[in-house]
């Protein structure tokens, strides 16, 4: 902040610090619970993915320690299914409006400085065209045909460009320690007699709607 104190347009300001420190432990805290609501849900809703995620678990770490964030690499199935429950949970869908600071042009539009402009995840992450399924929980959409994890340029549930999630990084190893952590020790199924409903309900996030679940310790 002392090298551009002069320079206005830098951004770097004690607000600004403020602000994103405020996001981390606000938007980082309520986003990531969010996305563990929506992985348990699906791991109840389908027991055959959830069984496939503890054959890997059980295989790459076992049971005689804790996940760590060097076991990812040796888990492209695991970490295909949390891609996919992020792509599905679509906890963002409007991502967050911004505002343009100059006169700009995109594609064929004039965008005039000032207008506020937002970009709808929602139609990159159930895109027709770059999803084979786009409307149905599939892990497959993160696996090439060997079984290794494949990257996929429309997966963006952290919005892209110089307005990127700041605690994207953070998110994902929390998202990762958490759900092989609980999986590891807990087979989770619905309640008997009860069909896990994939219901939401809009707030700050796009969340599941409340639902019971049994824990059941492996």
């Amino acid at each position: 902040m002392e090298k551009v104190e002069n320079d206005v347009q830098a951004g770097f300001n004690e607000e600004n610090l403020c602000y994103c420190t405020l996001d981390l432990f606000v938007a980082g805290s309520e986003t990531t619970s969010t996305t563990l609501y929506w992985a348990l849900l699906y791991m109840i809703k389908y027991p055959d993915v959830q069984e496939k995620v503890q054959a890997e678990i059980d295989r790459v770490i076992g049971q005689s320690r804790q996940p760590t964030m060097a076991d990812r690499a040796n888990m492209p199935y695991t970490d295909a299914v949390i891609h996919e429950i992020q792509r599905m949970g679509n906890i963002v869908p409007l991502n967050l409006s911004r505002m343009t600071t100059k006169d700009t042009t995109l594609g064929e539009y004039t965008i005039p400085k000032g207008t506020m402009v937002m970009g709808i995840l929602t139609s990159v992450l159930f895109d027709e065209s770059e999803w084979e399924t786009p409307h149905i929980f599939n892990p497959g959409h993160f696996l090439d045909a060997e079984g290794n994890f494949r990257r996929r340029d429309a997966f963006m549930p952290f919005s892209a460009g110089k307005r990127v999630c700041l605690g994207e990084q953070l998110a994902r190893m929390e998202l990762f320690l958490f759900f092989t952590s609980l999986l590891q020790r807990f087979t989770f199924s619905p309640p008997p007699g009860v069909e896990p409903s994939l219901d939401f309900r809009m707030g700050i996030t796009l969340s599941p709607k409340s639902y019971k679940l049994c824990a059941t310790s492996r």
